[in-house]
């Protein structure tokens, strides 16, 4: 296995998958910030930029929590 293909493989793993799911916490934190921001200055389109960030972070999380479920599902000392 080459280099490249040990680094495409570490990404679907569970370690992987943890720190994607810790990289986007700290997204959110960024976007609970764009959030007060936008509300304080009373900009709605900045508001509606916040929350649509919001929505692709939510979803981008479930499914990094999907695939770290269906990697537990196949892990035989799990069950």
């Amino acid at each position: 296995m080459s280099k490249i293909e040990k680094a495409k493989g570490w990404k679907h793993s569970k370690p992987g998958l943890w720190l994607s799911i810790g990289t986007s916490a700290f997204g959110a934190l960024s976007i609970a910030k764009d959030i007060r921001g936008a509300r304080a200055d009373n900009d709605t389109l900045k508001l509606i930029n916040a929350v649509v960030g919001a929505a692709a972070l939510i979803t981008g999380t479930a499914l990094l929590v999907r695939e770290l479920k269906r990697l537990g599902d196949d892990d035989v000392l799990l069950g």
